[in-house]
C-alpha cells in the first residue's frame, strides 16, 4: 500500500477529464485520444510550464502556491466548494494517522432534540452513518434507523433507491457532499472498507466516485415517492451540530397547506399508538374487583373490609 495518497495530482486530472476543449475556447482539429484537456493545455492555459504540471498530476510536487491552484480552478472550471477543497489539498497541512478511531456519539441534548420533533428528524455522521433518528424519521424511510449507513442503503438497497424520484440526480449530490465532508483524512480504516465496497457493489458509486466531484451539503427539496402516503415533497434542512467531529442535524419538513404537510401527517398518526381511553385503566381495576368480590361470595369466604381496602387502590 502507498504510504501516502496523491489527493491533488487525482483530483485535477480527475477534473481536467471532465474539461471539453470547447468549454475552454480550444478549437478541435481531428480525433482527439484523450477524454478532456491534454496536461499541455491546462497548463498553458493556467500560465505554468507543462513539466511543472505534469509534476503535479504525478504527486512530485505537492506544495503548490495558492496563485497556481486558483489558476488550475480557473481552467478546470470550478465552483467556490471545489476551489475551496483543491486549496486544501494543496495546503501540506499534517495527516492524521488514526491508530484508534472514536466512536461518534451524539450529544445528550441533540438526541432528546429528535426524539421530541414533530418532524422527521435524524443525526448524521461524518461517513452518513445514521447515529440517531425518531420514530418519523423511520416511517419516512425503514432505513433510517442507528447503525445504517446513507450511502451504503442508496446504492445498494432497492427499497431506498425506490423512495427517490429523481435517484440519478440524488446520488451525484450525496457523493459530491461525501467527498466534501471526508476532505483530506482518508487514512480512516472505516472510510477505506465503506469505499471499497461501495466501488465493488455499485458501479454507479465507482464512476461518480471517479469524478471527484465536491459540494458542500446544504439544505434542498427533495421528492419521495412513500409507499403508503404517495408522493411527498419535503425540504431537507442541515444543522451542523456544534463540538462533534462532522456530525449534521438533518430534518425534513413540508410547505405549509400542501399535499405533502397533509400526507406527512397522515403518516405522523400511523406511527402513534392509539392512547387507552381514559379512565379505562380504572374501570378495568373496578370491574376486575367486582368480578372478585363475587367469586368470593361464591366460596362463602368474602374477603373482610380491612382486606379488600388493602388489596383494591394500591
Amino acid at each position: 500500500m502507498r504510504d501516502e495518497t496523491n489527493l491533488l495530482g487525482d483530483y485535477v486530472r480527475a477534473r481536467r477529464e471532465l474539461v471539453t476543449p470547447e468549454q475552454v475556447g480550444i478549437p478541435v482539429v481531428g480525433k482527439r485520444r484523450v477524454a478532456g484537456l491534454r496536461r499541455e493545455e491546462v497548463a498553458m492555459l493556467a500560465g505554468i510550464s507543462a513539466d511543472y504540471y505534469l509534476r503535479l498530476e504525478q504527486g512530485r510536487d505537492r506544495n503548490p502556491s495558492a496563485q497556481i491552484l486558483e489558476s488550475l480552478a480557473r481552467v478546470l472550471q470550478l465552483d467556490d466548494d471545489a476551489t475551496a477543497y483543491l486549496l486544501r489539498l494543496g495546503a501540506g497541512k499534517p495527516r492524521r494517522h488514526r491508530n484508534r478511531r472514536r466512536r461518534e456519539t451524539v450529544p445528550p441534548g441533540i438526541a432528546k432534540l429528535v426524539a421530541t420533533l414533530p418532524l422527521p428528524a435524524l443525526v448524521e455522521g461524518r461517513y452518513f452513518d445514521v447515529l440517531a433518528a425518531n420514530t418519523l424519521a423511520t416511517a419516512l424511510s425503514p432505513r433510517l434507523v442507528p447503525g445504517a449507513n446513507r450511502l451504503r442503503d442508496v446504492f445498494l438497497d432497492p427499497a431506498e433507491r425506490a423512495l427517490y424520484a429523481d435517484w440519478e440526480s440524488a446520488t451525484v449530490g450525496m457523493v459530491a457532499g461525501f467527498r466534501e465532508s471526508v476532505g483530506t483524512d482518508i487514512d480512516d480504516p472505516r472510510f477505506i472498507r465503506l469505499v471499497g465496497e461501495l466501488c465493488l457493489a455499485s458501479p454507479r458509486f465507482s464512476r461518480l466516485w471517479a469524478r471527484h466531484d465536491v459540494a458542500a451539503c446544504e439544505g434542498a427539496s427533495k421528492h419521495i415517492d412513500h409507499p403508503q402516503v404517495g408522493g411527498l415533497w419535503l425540504n431537507r434542512e442541515r444543522l451542523g451540530i456544534g463540538g462533534t467531529a462532522g456530525q449534521t442535524l438533518v430534518v425534513y419538513h413540508p410547505d405549509p397547506g400542501t399535499d405533502s404537510a397533509d400526507r406527512l401527517a397522515l403518516l405522523a398518526s400511523a406511527t402513534q399508538a392509539p392512547a387507552a381511553p381514559r379512565g379505562a385503566a380504572a374501570e378495568e381495576t373496578r370491574t376486575g374487583t367486582d368480578r372478585g368480590a363475587r367469586a368470593a361470595d361464591r366460596a362463602g369466604r368474602r374477603p373482610a373490609a380491612d382486606d379488600q381496602w388493602s388489596t383494591g387502590s394500591a
